[in-house]
């Protein structure tokens, strides 16, 4: 295979440009492993990691208070961090948490060397995404430890119900409940608003019939922010916020709470039952609600196999190539999913490709009872006027 370098001298400014290798690198067979979980980490030289011990005055062992979250957060931890990959792999996840051999710029004294290949390059726009916000999360991590956090959450504005708005305005309307979407930009669309001002955005949304708003808080893909969720949260908006972020860490939640948020998004296309199961609970605690977001039927067959779960959203956009189909809806909704959604009474929010009274008709029939839409009433000049025309009729009333 032949790898592409590039040398740059980072004190003279003078770049070079390697002559490719023809040489031919021989290809090792792939070994097949099988690996067991152990239940705890294992200190070096040591048992599971239990508790903490101290010496009594009579020299017996005594346990420290240690809260049995806290040791379950690090035993998780631990195991998620040692066997994520062959996790993922096995529930179908192709999006990798991070380079398998490390990010592609490279130091040698005063040289940078930039050294391509798939185990550095992301595969997909969804892959770069999680990828920079690995190292995003944990430079603020550092920044902000949870204990701080928790600390916050003292002062953090009360939850308000998310379901119950989204059920509230589904009854009195007869049409699906809107998630209306404060956002400014998208991969795939660029800017979609250049005079955005988010708390404006937030009251006219509120003003049009929202039930819900969601937030976008990614800066570096979508410029949004969590002050963006927290102003408007400060503004007196009524409507229960959704921080729409690529949660890859349950410090996120902590801290979308700390910002106002009364409901976070689990993408199952990120993140394995594990991660769910675990950051559910969290929200649990917290008062949250998850809305967790599918695109297939292996995902969605995931998610209904985890208890507990109240909202589900079918992305008709594939998250790798950013292509829509709204009969996507319809087909994970059909047959025996469809029934076990039923049966569990989940609220299903169709996400991704809404745009006319049509479309809101389709995935209502479909099975739906909310949509979360952005880009059709975002771009509107009054963004009240866009929901009346998203579903051809004004449901403010």
């Amino acid at each position: 295979m032949e790898t592409l370098m590039s040398l740059r001298a980072a004190t003279t400014g003078v770049s070079f440009q390697a002559v490719p290798s023809h040489c031919q690198i021989p290809k090792f067979p792939a070994f097949r492993r099988s690996i067991m979980l152990p239940r705890a980490p294992m200190a070096a030289g040591r048992g599971p990691i239990r508790a903490q011990q101290s010496e009594s005055k009579d020299g017996s062992a005594a346990l420290n208070p240690v809260t049995e979250f806290e040791d379950v957060l690090k035993i998780k931890e631990w195991e998620v961090e040692n066997f994520r990959d062959e996790v993922a792999a096995s529930q179908g996840i192709r999006i990798r948490r991070q380079p398998p051999t490390g990010p592609p710029i490279h130091y040698v004294g005063p040289f940078e060397f930039r050294i391509e290949n798939e185990g550095n390059t992301p595969r997909n726009i969804l892959e770069e995404i999680v990828w920079n916000k690995n190292v995003e999360v944990s430079q603020m991590k550092a920044r902000k430890p949870l204990y701080s956090l928790k600390k916050a959450l003292e002062s953090a504005p009360p939850v308000r119900d998310f379901v119950g708005a989204l059920k509230a305005s589904n009854l009195k309307t007869g049409l699906p409940g809107l998630i209306a979407e404060v956002k400014k930009a998208s991969p795939s669309r660029g800017v979609l608003r250049e005079n955005f001002d988010p708390v404006e955005i937030a009251q006219a949304y509120e003003k049009g019939g929202a039930a819900c708003l969601s937030v976008l808080t990614d800066a570096k893909y979508f410029q949004g922010s969590f002050e963006n969720l927290e102003t408007i949260r400060n503004a007196g908006v009524k409507c229960p916020l959704l921080c729409k972020e690529f949660i890859i860490d349950a410090w996120q939640i902590y801290y979308a709470r700390t910002k106002g948020a009364d409901a976070i998004l689990l993408i199952a296309a990120i993140l394995p039952d594990l991660d769910i199961r675990y950051m559910t609970k969290i929200c649990k605690i917290l008062g949250l609600t998850a809305l967790i977001e599918v695109h297939n039927e292996r995902e969605m067959d995931r998610v209904l196999g985890i208890d507990g779960v109240e909202l589900i959203g079918i992305n008709n956009r594939d998250l790798e190539t950013f292509e829509v189909d709204i009969s996507n809806t319809k087909k994970l909704l059909e047959g025996q999913r469809g029934e076990m959604i039923r049966q569990k009474d989940i609220i299903v929010v169709g996400e991704s490709g809404l745009f006319t009274p049509a479309d809101i008709a389709y995935v209502q029939e479909s099975g739906v009872k909310a949509v979360l839409v952005g880009e059709s009433i975002v771009k509107n000049s009054d963004p009240a006027k866009g929901i009346t025309e998203l579903f051809g009729k004004d449901i403010s009333s």
